[in-house]
Order: C-alpha cells, then sequence, then structure tokens
C-alpha cells in the first residue's frame, strides 16, 4: 500500500463527520496516470490527491475511476495539510486564507465539474431519499433555517452515480460551488450524515469554499 495521510475534510462544529481524503505526499513516486488511477482506486476514498510540489502546492486529483481537474474537497484538505497560499492543479491555480478553524479556497465555476442541482421542498424530503441508480451527479438539497449572519441555511445530500462504489459523497466542495454560483448568496450546507461547508461568491467568476479539517 503507498503511504498516505488520510484527512476528514468539512467536519461539523463539533469535529464530527467530514469527508475521508487521502493524501499522497509523495507524488513524484507514484509516477503515471495509470498508476495514480490503480492506488485511487485501491485506497477507495471519493478522491485521493497526488502532491507533486508540496512547496508550490501542485497536486493531481483522482476518484477511484477518473482524474479530475479540481474537486473542492481535496483542495480544502490538502492546503490545510501542506499550508500553502495557493494550490495549482489542473484546472487554474487555488487561493487559500485561513480564519481561525475553517480553510477556504477561491475558485472558479466554470473549473467545478457538472453536476444536476435537484431542490426539494424541506430538508426531511431530502434526508427520505434513496440512492439513485447510477448516471447522472446528482446533488439534492433544500432551503432550512440554519443561517449564519447573511449565509443561507442548506441541507444537501450527494450521489455521484458513477458506479465505483461510492454511493453517496459525504460532503462535496464543488458541488456546494455550483449551488453557490446558482443562488448567488453565501451558503451553510449542512451535507451527509453532519459534515458543514461554508461558500461565499466572490468577484469576477469566483467562490470560495471552506469548512474544518482534522486527521
Amino acid at each position: 500500500m503507498t503511504d498516505h495521510e488520510v484527512l476528514r475534510v468539512f467536519c461539523g462544529a463539533d469535529g464530527r463527520f467530514g469527508n475521508e481524503l487521502g493524501v499522497v505526499l509523495d507524488g513524484p513516486a507514484v509516477a503515471t496516470r495509470e498508476e495514480r488511477q490503480a492506488v485511487a482506486g485501491e485506497l477507495g476514498f471519493s478522491e485521493t490527491v497526488f502532491v507533486e510540489d508540496a512547496a508550490r502546492g501542485v497536486i493531481d486529483i483522482y476518484t477511484p475511476t477518473l482524474r479530475l481537474p479540481f474537486a473542492g474537497h481535496p483542495c480544502v484538505g490538502t492546503a490545510w495539510l501542506l499550508g500553502v497560499p495557493e494550490l495549482v492543479t489542473a484546472a487554474g491555480t487555488v487561493s487559500v486564507r485561513r480564519d481561525g478553524d475553517v480553510t477556504w479556497i477561491a475558485a472558479r465555476v466554470d473549473w467545478a465539474p457538472a453536476r444536476t442541482l435537484r431542490e426539494y421542498g424541506s430538508s426531511g424530503e431530502v434526508d427520505a431519499l434513496e440512492v439513485p441508480p447510477p448516471g447522472e451527479w446528482i446533488y439534492a438539497w433544500a432551503r432550512t433555517d440554519d443561517a449564519v449572519g447573511d449565509s443561507l441555511g442548506i441541507r444537501a445530500r450527494g450521489f455521484p452515480g458513477r458506479d465505483d462504489g461510492i454511493d453517496e459523497d459525504e460532503a462535496t466542495g464543488a458541488a456546494a460551488l455550483l449551488l453557490t454560483a446558482e443562488l448567488g448568496r453565501p451558503l451553510v450546507v449542512t451535507q451527509g450524515r453532519g459534515s458543514q461547508i461554508f461558500t461565499r461568491p466572490l468577484e469576477d467568476g469566483l467562490i470560495e469554499v471552506g469548512g474544518r479539517v482534522s486527521r
């Protein structure tokens, strides 16, 4: 097994939950895309990051079955782990900032992979959903009364639909980014069993996505 760190990204306020992330710090030791894809499939996390250059924050992101130019929870988790001011992904350069125990990244909306954003009338309806069949990446969401300041409260669940062993994503930064762009306002998203994602629209098509990270 390749040496790797395991982080929990987008933990709740109590430090629990969060989406697990594998981080291979010695990315060059796993040289080819084929080898990296095999490692990501073996580890079985929703995403695994290979760090090409820790000082510069250069990273490469994989699901168990495909390579991603950008993804939210891998960027937030790796930024926290490396302590760098920016990350360099295949999609572009992601800026990083920290505010207390929350690590924030800023990315462009068009970097996020396509998702079907499906609104429901209540959080109860979202909670009652069965996992849909493979074929479509669905972000099911509903508005809640859990607002924080000017942030809209959201209850969400993410269903990747890739048929790769990840039936439900515990916390999904890219999908929250897309929802923020659609609604045009800051969000506090409670996803999965109790993970928490913060978002904030910026200028020039950028969206900030933030959360707590733990080992």
